[in-house]
């Protein structure tokens, strides 16, 4: 148990940032595994731009390294190229 206020404050703080964290890793990685199992070539161009888009939104906010965006932006792109 924390002994101080702030201390109580950064706990309450910290779990709500790790349950906003979960749920959007969570969303980033269902959207990444519709992209990667959609057989059609049209259907996964308008599902890269949606994925690209929140990826980089995750990235802006921190919650993922925007090298890590930039890894798997690329990795997807190349899986839709292959299609």
């Amino acid at each position: 148990m924390p002994q101080h206020k702030s201390a109580a404050k950064r706990v309450r703080q910290t779990e709500k940032k790790r349950a906003s964290n979960r749920l959007h890793r969570s969303r980033m990685r269902t959207m990444m595994k519709n992209l990667r199992s959609t057989e059609s070539k049209d259907e996964a161009g308008s599902l890269l731009n949606d994925v690209k888009a929140y990826l980089d939104r995750l990235a802006s906010k921190r919650i993922i390294h925007k090298n890590k965006a930039a890894n798997y932006k690329s990795e997807l792109e190349r899986h839709v190229n292959a299609l």
